[in-house]
């Protein structure tokens, strides 16, 4: 890990004011671009600049001290000056990806996560999100050099100083929370697996909706088990019948969290909330204790393409497509998929 993180300025808020030139290019942008990019720049109150750096990884170290609050006390050590500046966007989308997923980021990168700096710089512009593949550390050295390899070409990662390990999820999770938090000063965050189709532009609309509540919890919402563990999976039809608790949670592959519920879990000591085995299992325990308001929202589960739908996963056949590094190219390759016009997000 390097020892002085770099970090990619999406929307500094101090450049604002500061040109005039930079208003008038995004408004170029919106009025010659996308629908969805007029809107988020026409939203004043968000307070989002439009200059844009070159994209940069992001390394981040998490929980070094072992207090859960890292050095600085937020989640991430940041030590120095640039890194304390936390830049204002709408959403920062994590998408989490691990070190067997090269080939699913390959996929990524050919549909709708762009693999040029310009092309993710303008989906950035248009959308008022930033996007960043998510992933730990490995003590395989090889790993290690074909993911520094991977950064160097791309540079669209956020590294966390945590071991990748599947049944680390739920710790890999909260550190990603809590170093997102730590970097952009964000509407919404937003926790996303690299399997399934996303339509970014539909998610920036769904974002930038006004909401009465100010803790959010938006997914696409299932009751399951607070009996989790994977190797007794053969219980839960019996749930039911021997008055099992089930609980209202999101699906794992994509769910968003609002800033104030992730102010609230950055300020959580390690191990004061259970961990469970599955990370959406926790996240939705966590969530229920903080008294969040549950957000249902079937466009971020779709089985198949529609002119509304936000993500596209084999439901519940998968969690996320199946085969995905084949299902992402095959679906980017219709026009329902990736060229059906945008609509405004439903109000209800």
């Amino acid at each position: 890990m390097p020892s002085s993180p770099k970090f990619f300025a999406a929307r500094s808020s101090s450049s604002y004011t500061r040109r005039s030139t930079a208003a008038i290019v995004c408004f170029l942008i919106g009025i010659t671009g996308f629908l969805f990019g007029f809107i988020a720049l026409a939203k004043e109150g968000f307070g989002y600049s439009c200059k844009y750096a070159k994209p940069t990884s992001v390394s981040v170290v998490w929980d070094r001290t072992g207090n859960g609050g890292g050095e600085s006390g937020n989640g991430a050590n940041l030590s120095s000056d640039e890194g304390r500046k936390r830049y204002k966007v709408m959403g920062f989308v994590g998408i989490q990806t691990g070190f067997r997923s090269a080939g699913r980021r390959r996929a990524l990168r050919q549909t709708w996560f762009p693999s040029d700096h310009q092309g993710l710089q303008r989906l950035e512009e248009a959308t008022g999100l930033v996007f960043r593949f998510v992933i730990g550390k490995t003590s395989d050295r090889s790993k290690m050099a074909a993911l520094r390899k991977e950064v160097a070409e791309y540079d669209d990662f956020m590294l966390l100083d945590i071991e990748e390990e599947y049944s680390k999820l739920p710790y890999k999770t909260l550190a990603f929370f809590k170093a997102a938090y730590a970097l952009y000063d964000s509407e919404f965050y937003v926790k996303a697996d690299d399997d399934i189709y996303l339509r970014p532009d539909r998610l920036s609309l769904l974002l930038a909706k006004d909401r009465s509540h100010s803790q959010t919890y938006l997914g696409c919402m299932k009751k399951g088990p607070v009996f989790t563990d994977p190797k007794l999976k053969w219980y839960e039809p019996l749930g039911h019948l021997l008055g099992q608790e089930y609980f209202l949670h999101a699906y794992g592959p994509l769910y968003a969290l609002s800033a104030d519920v992730v102010a609230s879990l950055v300020a959580l000591k390690n191990n004061s909330f259970r961990m469970f085995s599955n990370e959406d299992v926790t996240i939705g325990a966590w969530m229920l204790a903080m008294n969040v308001n549950h957000e249902n929202n079937r466009q971020l589960c779709e089985a198949s393409c529609t002119s509304t739908s936000i993500a596209v996963w084999d439901i519940p056949k998968c969690s996320g497509l199946c085969e995905p590094e084949k299902k992402l190219l095959e679906l980017h390759a219709t026009e329902i998929c990736s060229k059906s016009p945008t609509l405004p997000a439903d109000d209800d």
